[in-house]
């Protein structure tokens, strides 16, 4: 393996529009959403270390999951947990283990991927990942791992290619779009020049410094400023003086819109960003009448192409119910229709104002 490849597993999120099975205590990186028997972050975790040293797997949460992140993964050197004071997006997240990385190793090559994505054909993962670093560490680039669309969803970002190539399935980047309408989408499916964004970045970290130093400066000085303290004692210090004079924003909207240097590799690994109810529901076994259940104490009558989860303690039973998302735990239950789960995180929010926190 080579000593220069790196990973940042990015765990920091609430997972929100997985409420009432994620919360904010407990968010749904640390569940095992797919009854495998390995949680989300466990599930990244294992498929990076087959191609990564061990050594260089990082993970970026919040202050609030690092022991968490220590039980979960109880291999994983405590000094590889990177903690956030606070939740400022991806950019300062990002910028976070590049600095760190650039005082270690100044040629470190760098993976950044979010920790709860499910990836069913990671043999094909790994080689585009190698792909991406290869590229990285001969060329300049800030590189995006991009999926072939199967279908108009408008959950997903979309990313719009060249139709050359600069190097064997390298593309360089033309467009970024924020989640679009079903007609857009439609358009650009049928365009075949447009991928699904799956948040997945590869660059060496020299040169995601450059490009915080160009597009986001303010990002850029308040890490700069503290350097010094990076690997050492006095980091953690250093990180709650940063954190409040960064700007919220993700690293999409931050760089890779503005950069002139952005590549994408197109690939097909059996991706999902399992960031809904119905994402879950595309990756279930489904029985004879397409209901995805996870759960092994739900009867289902009469009721066909619904998404239930629910704990083994508990009877669960449903009749006459179509296309509806059915979540079950011990003091909450979701009753939603699936094409109403992208409001799942306005529902929280009247939850919130309704009944404050205590059960978020």
């Amino acid at each position: 393996m080579n000593k220069n490849q790196y990973v940042a597993i990015m765990a920091g999120g609430i997972g929100s529009r997985f409420w009432p099975m994620s919360r904010t205590d407990y968010p749904k990186q640390f569940l095992d959403i797919l009854n495998t028997g390995r949680t989300l972050i466990q599930a990244t975790y294992d498929r990076f270390l087959k191609f990564i040293p061990a050594e260089n797997i990082y993970i970026v949460t919040a202050l609030q999951y690092r022991d968490i992140v220590a039980k979960q993964l109880p291999e994983l050197n405590p000094d590889n947990i990177l903690c956030e004071p606070s939740r400022k997006n991806t950019a300062p997240c990002v910028a976070y283990i590049s600095y760190k990385l650039l005082a270690l190793n100044p040629n470190a090559n760098l993976i950044c991927a979010p920790a709860d994505h499910l990836i069913t054909d990671p043999e094909e993962f790994e080689k585009v990942c190698m792909d991406a670093l290869h590229f990285t560490s001969h060329i300049k680039a800030l590189v995006t791992l991009g999926v072939k669309p199967t279908n108009p969803n408008t959950g997903y970002g979309y990313i719009q290619y060249e139709s050359f190539a600069v190097s064997e399935n390298v593309f360089k980047v033309k467009t970024f779009t924020e989640k679009p309408d079903l007609e857009l989408a439609k358009t650009f499916v049928a365009s075949g020049d447009f991928l699904w964004n799956a948040g997945i970045f590869v660059w060496e970290v020299k040169n995601i410094v450059r490009a915080f130093e160009k597009h986001l400066p303010e990002i850029h000085e308040v890490f700069d400023s503290e350097k010094a303290n990076f690997n050492t004692p006095a980091e953690a210090e250093a990180i709650e003086r940063i954190y409040p004079q960064c700007v919220n924003i993700s690293i999409d909207y931050g760089v890779m819109e503005k950069a002139d240097n952005v590549y994408v590799i197109p690939a097909s690994f059996g991706w999902s960003d399992l960031g809904t109810w119905a994402s879950a529901y595309e990756t279930f076994e489904r029985d004879y009448l397409d209901n995805a259940v996870g759960g092994n104490n739900v009867i289902i009558i009469d009721a066909t192409k619904n998404m239930v989860h629910a704990d083994n303690k508990k009877l669960v039973l449903i009749q006459g119910l179509e296309d509806f998302i059915v979540v079950d735990t011990k003091d909450v239950l979701l009753i939603c229709k699936k094409d109403k789960e992208q409001e799942i995180k306005e529902y929280v929010a009247e939850v919130k104002r309704n009944k404050g926190d205590k059960y978020l």
